[in-house]
């Protein structure tokens, strides 16, 4: 069935309610068929990772910023670690945290997609001009600030 199908048959809340989840199986089957090394949660995990800087969040900090448990992030995080991409240790001054790091690994499996990646995002947003993405961007912030409120 085409979207357009789909669409012409709920109001815009509804439509994108529910074009959140099939987006996001979506993204995350393509996501998963782009790497060979690693998943689209793992890579996910490593963007967040890095935006943190040289600094090493903590596994909550690091759920915060996924938008997912402590312990879904962990058990992401576990299987990067054994895979070598990352590393977790105590934190020195509060022996409740744990903290990560990505490894040098990590950061060569970024080089090594990071022109690939540039034209899967050429071809996601293939055809959308500059004033769409600005405004989809204020939205989706928006509705995530609202999922963020909703507790």
């Amino acid at each position: 069935m085409r979207i357009d199908d789909v669409r012409s048959r709920y109001d815009n809340k509804h439509f994108l309610f529910g074009l959140f989840f099939s987006f996001g199986n979506r993204l995350q089957a393509a996501g998963d068929a782009f790497y060979d090394e690693i998943t689209s949660k793992q890579f996910f995990l490593s963007i967040c990772l890095g935006i943190f800087g040289q600094e090493a969040p903590t596994l909550g900090e690091l759920a915060d910023v996924f938008g997912s448990s402590h312990q879904n992030v962990k058990q992401i995080i576990n299987k990067m670690e054994k895979s070598g991409y990352v590393i977790t240790f105590t934190d020195p001054d509060d022996k409740r945290k744990v903290r990560v790091k990505g490894t040098e690994k990590l950061t060569l499996l970024g080089e090594k997609y990071n022109e690939k990646g540039s034209w899967f995002l050429e071809q996601l947003f293939r055809g959308i001009d500059d004033n769409d993405l600005e405004v989809t961007c204020r939205t989706m912030a928006a509705i995530e600030n609202n999922l963020i409120n909703l507790k």
